[in-house]
């Protein structure tokens, strides 16, 4: 077991499957020491826990839980291709969409879920820059959706 696994498994979680694509794209690509994922929805055994706006159907703090999902599930992608997350050097960039009601705007604070998942499991390599975005829908009626980038290790 890698050291970042042992780090989730004090948590209490463990890395997931990779969710297999829903459309003509791969979870994750390697280019260089860079790794790329998919925008992973919060995907619990296949499917959706929750569907709906965040701020209208789902609350702040659910749609939080729901980023930490998709901060997992994109751990399992970028392990898919990197073979051990022990080799993720830094998290560079995180990205994260929230399907908003009109009103909502707290989309940050539920891009924490995600951010202080990879702060926690990684530490200083963790700290990451990141894009926080209200839509008005996304695929499945998913409330989150969250992309990583992360730089490996030579």
């Amino acid at each position: 077991m890698s050291a970042v696994e042992a780090k989730l498994a004090e948590l209490g979680l463990t890395l997931p499957e990779v969710v297999p694509p829903l459309a003509a794209y791969q979870p994750a690509i390697r280019s260089g020491s860079y790794v790329y994922t998919a925008g992973q929805l919060p995907m619990v055994d296949g499917k959706l826990p929750v569907t709906g706006k965040v701020g209208a159907e789902v609350t702040a703090e659910e749609a939080k839980d729901l980023a930490r999902t998709c901060a997992l599930n994109a751990l399992a992608a970028v392990k898919s291709v990197a073979g051990d997350l022990d080799r993720v050097a830094r998290v560079v960039k995180v990205t994260g969409f929230v399907a908003s009601a009109a009103d909502f705007t707290g989309q940050p604070g539920v891009l924490n879920g995600a951010s202080e998942l990879l702060g926690v499991v990684f530490g200083d390599k963790g700290v990451h820059a990141r894009s926080a975005v209200g839509v008005a829908v996304l695929p499945l009626d998913a409330p989150v959706e969250v992309e990583i980038q992360v730089e490996l290790a030579p």
